[in-house]
This record gives C-alpha cells, sequence and structure tokens, in this order.
C-alpha cells in the first residue's frame, strides 16, 4: 500500500546517505516507539535464529502470462505464476535479494510470518520503497513451521502476478504423508480487462452514486456480471456464508497454480496415497470454497498452525487465509474445485490416480461443494500451540466502517494515516476487537503476530461479516510497528488500514 509520511522520505534519505534506517514516530504526548531496526528488534530476532542462512535471488519483471492458453501482460517473480517457492525449515534464515525491474516501486511482505520488523514490507513504515531498477536485501529468520506466501504491500501490486509461496517446514514433522502439493488460487483480471489501478479508479469514481444498490451495495442485476458503464465492477455476487455481498471486482478468469479451468494443472499419484494439500488463497476481492471431488478434507493446519484434526467437506478461505488438509485418494480422476464464492465462477485442478479415468468437465461442481463446511468455532489449536490463559491487558476496538456506495473503507470511521499508531506494551495479552459495521464481510490481517480465535484456534487471518463482532487475542512478544488491515486490496487501499507500535 502507498503511503504519505514526508517525515519517513526524509528519514529514508538519510539513511541512503550512511544515517540510521528508521526511526519510530508516535503519536503527539505519546510514549516512544521501538524503531523497527531498534535493539529490542535485534534481541527479538537473534533469539529466535537457530539455523543455517539459505539465500534466494527474486526479480521483480514485467512479463507475459500464460495462464494455459490465454496470455496476460502481467508483473511478476521471475518466469513463472505463482513464483517460485521459496522453502526453508524453521529456525532457518531467509536472505533474500530482490532485484525491482518493475516500472514502479515495490516492496515484500512475507504474509503470516513472525519476523523482525524491518523485514515487513511496508513501505514508509518499516522500510523505504524499494526504487524501480533498484535491489533490497531482505534477512529474517522464519521461527514457525507452516504455510504462508509473499506479495508485494505497494498500492495494487498485490492483484497482478507478483505471489508465490514460502513454506516453513518443520524439523519434527508429526504428519506422515506420500506426496505434498501446493495449491494457490487467484482471481484474475490483469493484462485482460485492465489494471488493478484502472480497477480502483473505477471503484473510487463510483462514490457517491445513487440509485441501483441493493442493501449489500451490489447492483441489482439478476446475476453476477458488469455493466458498459462499470466494466470492471461486480454487480449482484451474494453469498449466504459471507453474509450478502461477496465482493467489488469481476474477474475473467479464476486461477489454479497460475492456470484456468479449461487448462488445468493436473496432480497425480496413486490410489490410496496420502498427501498433503497446503492451499493459499492470493486474491485480491474473492473468497474461494474449495473441495476435491469424491473424497473428504482432514483439516491438520489454519494459517500455518496445527488444529486438532478435523473432517470436512470444503473449506472457505478469504484473501491471504491458508490451510492445511490430509486426503487419503481414491483410484480415477476427480475435480478439485475453488469456487469464486457467491461469483457463480470456478477455478479447478484434476487429481488423477488412474490413467485411463475420464477428466472431470472444466465447469464440473462436486457435491463436496454443498457439503459440510468448515467453520472457524470447529478449529481447536493443538496443545503445543494453544496460548496460556490469560485475561487481556489491553482491548483495542476496530469498527470496519465504510460502504460500496461512498467507497469509504476504513477502521473506526478514519482512513489510514502513517503518522496515527496504536500503542501497545511488550508482553501485554492484547484483544483485537473487530467490529463490522460496514454491510460486506472483510478478511482481517495482522502483520507480525497471530492471533487466537475463540476456540483457541492460532490464525493471522480471518474473515469478519457483516455487522458481527470477531475477538481475537495475541501476545505482544514481537517487538516493532505492525500493521491490521483488510484483505481485500481495494478496502485497504480506499483506507481500511492502521497501525500497532510497541512502546520502548
Amino acid at each position: 500500500m502507498t503511503f504519505i509520511d514526508r517525515r519517513f522520505f526524509l528519514r529514508a534519505a538519510l539513511a541512503a546517505a550512511g544515517g540510521t534506517v528508521l526511526t519510530a514516530c508516535s503519536n503527539p504526548g505519546s510514549a516512544t516507539l521501538v524503531r523497527p531496526s531498534g535493539p529490542q528488534v535485534e534481541d527479538a530476532e537473534a533469539a529466535r535464529r537457530t539455523g543455517r542462512i539459505k539465500e534466494f535471488q527474486l526479480l521483480a519483471r514485467q512479463g507475459q502470462a500464460d495462464l494455459g492458453g490465454p496470455t496476460a501482460a502481467t508483473w511478476m517473480y521471475g518466469e513463472r505464476l505463482p513464483g517460485q517457492e521459496i522453502r526453508v525449515k524453521a529456525g532457518e534464515v531467509v536472505r533474500a535479494r530482490l532485484t525491482n525491474r518493475l516500472p514502479q516501486r515495490t516492496t515484500v511482505h512475507w504474509h503470516g510470518l513472525a519476523l523482525r520488523n524491518d523485514a515487513d514490507g511496508v513501505p514508509g513504515v518499516t522500510q523505504p520503497p524499494i526504487e524501480a531498477g533498484a535491489e533490497h536485501l531482505y534477512e529474517f529468520t522464519a521461527p514457525h513451521p507452516g504455510t504462508y506466501w509473499f506479495h508485494p504491500h505497494h498500492g495494487t501490486q498485490l492483484d497482478r502476478g507478483l505471489y508465490a509461496p514460502l513454506i516453513v517446514e518443520d524439523p519434527g514433522e508429526p504428519l506422515a504423508y506420500d506426496q505434498e502439493w501446493i495449491v494457490v488460487l487467484d482471481d484474475w483480471m490483469d493484462g485482460v480487462t485492465g489494471t488493478p489501478d484502472e480497477v480502483l479508479a473505477e471503484l473510487t469514481a463510483m462514490s457517491g452514486m445513487t440509485g441501483g444498490h441493493n442493501g449489500h451495495g451490489a447492483m441489482t442485476t439478476p446475476t453476477p456480471g458488469t455493466s458498459p458503464k462499470w466494466p470492471h465492477m461486480m454487480m449482484n455476487a451474494e453469498s449466504d456464508a459471507l453474509g450478502g455481498d461477496a465482493g467489488d471486482v469481476y474477474y475473467p478468469h479464476y486461477l489454479v497454480n497460475g492456470r484456468v479451468p479449461t487448462a488445468p494443472e493436473t496432480f497425480t499419484a496413486r490410489p490410496g496415497s496420502r498427501v498433503r494439500i497446503r492451499l493459499i488463497n492470493a486474491g485480491g476481492d474473492t473468497a474461494f470454497r474449495v473441495a476435491l471431488g469424491g473424497h473428504t478434507l482432514t483439516v491438520t493446519h489454519a494459517d500455518g498452525f496445527p488444529v486438532e484434526q478435523v473432517e470436512t467437506d470444503a473449506l472457505l478461505l478469504g484473501m491471504g487465509e491458508r490451510y492445511d488438509v490430509l486426503v487419503t485418494l481414491k483410484d480415477g480422476a476427480f475435480p478439485l474445485v475453488a469456487l469464486a464464492e457467491g461469483k457463480r465462477a470456478l477455478a479447478r485442478a484434476i487429481v488423477r490416480t488412474a490413467k485411463r479415468a475420464r477428466a472431470p468437465h472444466a465447469d464440473a461442481r462436486p457435491r463436496e461443494l454443498t457439503g459440510r463446511l468448515l467453520t472457524y468455532d470447529l478449529l481447536k489449536p493443538t496443545p503445543a500451540v494453544r496460548l496460556a490463559g490469560r485475561r487481556p491487558d489491553r482491548t483495542l476496538t476496530l469498527k470496519l466502517t465504510g460502504s460500496m456506495a461512498a467507497y469509504d473503507w476504513a477502521i473506526n470511521g478514519k482512513k489510514y494515516d502513517p503518522e496515527v499508531i496504536e500503542p501497545i506494551a511488550p508482553g501485554e495479552r492484547v484483544r483485537l476487537s473487530f467490529a463490522n459495521e460496514s454491510p460486506m464481510w472483510h478478511p482481517m490481517h495482522l502483520h507480525g503476530h497471530t492471533f487466537a480465535l475463540a476456540g483457541g484456534a492460532r490464525k493471522d487471518t480471518a474473515i469478519v461479516l457483516p455487522g458481527t463482532t470477531l475477538n481475537v487475542d495475541f501476545d505482544a512478544d514481537n517487538p516493532g510497528i505492525w500493521m491490521i488491515h483488510c484483505h481485500n486490496v481495494y478496502h485497504a487501499e480506499a483506507g481500511m488500514m492502521s497501525l500497532l507500535g510497541y512502546e520502548a
């Protein structure tokens, strides 16, 4: 996301000239806050570093993405979509050098990791933006095993092709399985119907428009679609599971691992194989309902952290969420379907255990999609990751406000201001009370930490339905300045972002 902080850019220029890097700003009259590269951050990093350094090269570039037939001019990491995964073991150090060959500034955010603050990739807060043609070295310990991913945190760049998995392996992995598959879900329009910047401009231009909206902010048309006047606007996309309006943006394609449903990736295995599937929703505006035809999914992890195993027919992933599942494969060919929730379209892959089995039709919708749907109340943490019982020392109420008509998404009625930082104290148990007063769902993401849901499951991104309040707790054990925001990239860019800062 783009931040306007004149004092920061002055500090960044001084740092480039040989001075110190970021110094934390704080609200008038408040305590001094921990700097993103301060001694507290260094101490926390030293405590979690237990493994070797692994080096990676990242190239952010313009290119043509082959979506399995259709091609799109877009921005990518390297030559592939999604980008090449980064894989390390817990405690090892990621040393990733990003070369920026894009026509504008960028950063990298390592989504879900409790990493050192100055590697978090928030421009104007934890680092200067990386100029076009420049390089930047990210170095941080990956402390917890799990399924994570990385993407830009600058403007609407997330809704291009700039994303890739980050897998942190458990040296003492307790699960037994024969194969592991990574499944990255995405909604796609870049280079096909326009660009994300054009989408944001259209959504913003609609603010103040009257008439033609239902109670959820979607235009009244019989089926999801667009209008000639607003070609990027998704009309009448609704989902009961999401509390009404399912999304703002029309996408011509929905992808599994960068491919359209008519040219799906095929995963192969032997009948009876036990497979671990790591699911990542890298979309900009779409929740996906995922099911594997003819199979039950056993959920083992939510947002990287282990849960007591629970069976389900389908999963609903908001943007930024991840789930790991185990499945024992039957004999045949089966559709792995990611339904674009409320948008009446899908992404898919094929799971094949028999060479001669007929492939499912491109728009096949297995009955499991309408079967048991996992809900947060069914997620229970394993004992090793359960937060200790403790009352919150501090409760922060975050009212999620705004509407589609005005496109004034905000937290507590105020658009994001990088000069406003909510202070918290090291060692506190902090409760975030997300009170959704808006007519739309929001996947809320906390940087640098995981929080505990009411049932104890650990996550870093969670859906907050309209008209509901979601309370989550986390321990303030990772010093720095951290962002909280909606992971709908357009809601975030409109202003639904905020900052927390540790007191020095």
